[in-house]
């Protein structure tokens, strides 16, 4: 017997399997998908079994498998299938793909830590007289009442009777050792009533047909109680037989969501993201691969879930780019959950108050179908908005927080409900400039000025994470001259809580969540009403649910209108929106308070209207600039570290592409990207609009083949990019 095996090395050139023999003492036990440790050249690797042979013609000495690394994990024909689809629409290596699908202590790999936990319990030997033993051994009083207490609770942990006399009792084979393996992340059983859907909820549940393939946009505005909905519909799957997997956009998001799953399915459930440990995700897992959970909720590749009889998957807040991943292999966690729902045929529910227009415009041609929830829970109504214009509150010298803000701010804290402060900008400064010789901090490494964190004196690069304790004095002129512009968190939180002293004040954004179990820590304190005020980023934008919450404020929302990209308007549509929802969940009504000094911006008219008018002004545009929905995008940025020779390479990629594409194909640059240098390496960027264009892909694998091999310049092949 012989079988294929992809190994470790993420290099092109390895990109292929390699014959190995199966050893008679394995060949029982071996299987496709199984990781296994094999030689190569003079060193031991890992690698996945790929295919097995009963034969091969091959004339050359073939080595033999040296063991299974791990009987249990087997990549199912589902996960193997993905790593195919991976492959084909990332273009990364196939091991890079089967990587992918894998928490690290899974990966193929040399692991210098074992991370199963176990713990070690003894009991009684049943093929034991006890009695007897008791009686010719009772002058052994300290053995008699370990013996007793066994009789008692039948076994107990050994780390809480362990001395002298249990290891005798031990070795006389009266008690038995065993170690089970324990789980890291368990959830205790919570009484809960369950909650009736609305008549609007339970309408929008039955229009599901969970047992068979189709996309459903459930677009419901903030507060309709989408989680209920699928609440519901992961019931259903359950009495099926089948299981569920459940993605959020980012860590903060699972707290709350999590929680209520946890209320309703206890110990049924499976959560994996980033901010869990090694051996948490370990654990996690193996609870998933044994099938001893039934729902798995995560983030972005909790998508691979190795869930064996998939029944539904739901995306919430579908709109989220962090659904997509930055680095290679730059999947969507989206494709993902498609390929999977036809591989399975079962229904994919995408869920969002403000939905990708791209998912919209499918719905709206029944590509998808499209659910809606129109009316928050128990008929509270949407807050209010009202849009501040800066420009004349600065003649006011209201720099940070307009006449209008501090007032209801004020008005909130004497009522004692709560207010969210939006900054979408973390730190306390964007940039320090001397202002006497005018010199401005730096990245080193990249192009791009270092942002002022005070709470640390350090100026940071929010790019490459370059370090730099600031100076007393300006390093150019020496002269005590160092300058602060632009507003950060931190700095907005210096201002509140210098306007409001009595107030009780957090600061929710990266640099405060670093810890583990910090957002948990946060969301709870501020639900209990320990706080009156949360300042924060993005993070607070989403998902929270805080009944008394009456009032938001967006702080500087121009910082998010003016990026250069052509999803900004759409993106800071959904972050308004989104934060805006935040208020007045109860019965209490909402307000929210935008400042800006572009109030006539159609973004922030329409956030008074709706989504729905938004997207009628923004798909004309899109039509007409050629942009998603309309078109496809791909980005290409060709990198290296010499400018002269980088840009020549671009010009060279660009000329291919138009020799190659169809007449209806758009290329467009190089331009340089929208960060120039970024960790000592210039980047150039090119853009390809398309409709349809059958070369497409085999022009890209080209380009890619022709510069995996080159070390001074490479291509960054991004197909439907998060942004360009």
């Amino acid at each position: 017997m012989y079988a294929k095996v992809i190994i470790e090395y993420a290099t092109k050139e390895l990109d292929k399997t390699f014959i190995y023999h199966v050893p008679e003492n394995i060949e029982a036990k071996i299987k496709v998908g199984m990781k296994v440790s094999v030689p190569f050249g003079n060193k031991k690797i890992y690698g996945f079994v790929l295919e097995i042979l009963t034969d091969v013609e091959e004339d050359f000495a073939i080595k033999d498998i040296c063991d299974i690394s791990d009987e249990e994990l087997v990549l199912s024909p589902e996960l193997l299938a993905i790593a195919d689809y991976l492959c084909d629409v990332t273009l990364c290596t196939k091991i890079t793909a089967l990587q992918t699908l894998l928490p690290s202590s899974f990966k193929a790999k040399k692991h210098k830590q074992n991370y199963d936990y176990f713990e070690t319990i003894v009991k009684l030997n049943p093929d034991i007289d006890i009695q007897k033993y008791k009686e010719e051994n009772k002058r052994f009083t300290k053995q008699i009442e370990i013996i007793d207490k066994l009789v008692s609770e039948k076994e107990i942990k050994q780390s809480t009777i362990n001395g002298s006399s249990l290891q005798t009792l031990i070795k006389k084979n009266i008690v038995l050792v065993e170690k089970r393996q324990k789980y890291r992340l368990n959830q205790k059983e919570v009484n809960y009533i369950e909650k009736t859907l609305t008549p609007d909820q339970n309408k929008v549940f039955e229009q599901v047909d969970l047992n068979k393939f189709n996309t459903y946009l459930l677009y419901g505005v903030t507060g309709s109680g989408k989680t209920e909905v699928y609440i519901k519909w992961i019931k259903e799957v359950l009495r099926m037989g089948k299981q569920a997997l459940l993605l959020v956009p980012e860590i903060l998001l699972t707290t709350q969501i999590i929680k209520r799953f946890y209320e309703e399915f206890a110990s049924n459930v499976a959560i994996l993201h980033s901010a869990l440990s090694a051996g948490e995700k370990h654990d996690e897992y193996l609870k998933i691969m044994r099938g001893e959970v039934k729902i798995v909720i995560g983030t972005r590749s909790a998508v691979f879930a190795p869930l064996s009889n998939l029944g539904l998957i739901i995306i919430d807040e579908e709109q989220s780019n962090t659904y997509k991943q930055d680095n290679n292999p730059k999947y969507s966690a989206k494709d993902i959950a498609t390929f999977r729902a036809k591989y399975n045929h079962i229904p994919l529910i995408l869920g969002s108050a403000t939905p990708t227009l791209e998912a919209m415009a499918r719905a709206l041609k029944n590509v998808y179908t499209l659910l809606r929830l129109d009316k928050r829970v128990s008929n509270a109504k949407l807050p209010t908005i009202e849009i501040v214009d800066m420009a004349e509150e600065i003649k006011r010298r209201n720099n940070i927080l307009s006449s209008s803000l501090k007032q209801k701010i004020r008005e909130r804290l004497e009522k004692h409900e709560q207010i969210i402060l939006l900054l979408n900008r973390r730190g306390y400064a964007t940039y320090v400039n001397c202002s006497s010789c005018g010199y401005t901090y730096k990245c080193p490494n990249c192009d791009i000025t270092l942002t002022y964190h005070a709470s640390s004196n350090n100026l940071i690069c929010h790019y490459c994470g370059y370090l730099h304790q600031k100076d007393k004095y300006c390093p150019n002129c020496r002269e005590d001259a160092l300058n602060y512009y632009g507003l950060g968190t931190e700095k907005l939180e210096e201002y509140i809580k210098k306007e409001y002293p009595d107030a009780r004040i957090a600061r929710m954004d990266q640099d405060t969540t670093t810890l583990k179990g910090s957002h948990e820590k946060f969301i709870e304190d501020f639900q209990a009403e320990k706080y009156d005020i949360l300042i924060g980023t993005q993070m607070v934008s989403k998902g929270l649910d805080f009944p008394k919450v009456t009032l938001v404020g967006v702080i500087n929302a121009d910082t998010s209108l003016n990026i250069p990209d052509f999803r900004s308007s759409e993106n800071a549509f959904s972050l308004f929106y989104q934060v805006a929802g935040r208020s007045g969940r109860s019965n209490l009504p909402g307000e929210v308070i935008i400042q800006t000094f572009n109030p006539d911006h159609y973004v922030l008219t329409c956030l008074k209207k709706g989504y729905e008018d938004f997207y009628k002004i923004e798909m004309p545009m899109r039509r007409k600039l050629k942009y998603p929905p309309y078109y496809y995008l791909i980005g290409l940025k060709v990198i290296g570290k010499d400018y002269v020779k980088t840009l020549e390479e671009a010009k060279k990629v660009k000329q291919y592409l138009d020799a190659n594409v169809d007449k209806e194909t758009i290329c467009l640059g190089p331009t340089t990207a929208l960060i120039l240098k970024y960790n000592n390496e210039y980047r150039f960027q090119i853009i390809i609009k398309y409709r349809f264009d059958s070369k497409i892909k085999t022009i890209l694998k080209d380009i890619d083949n022709m510069y995996a091999l080159k070390k001074d310049v490479y291509v960054d092949i991004d197909i439907d990019p998060s942004r360009i």
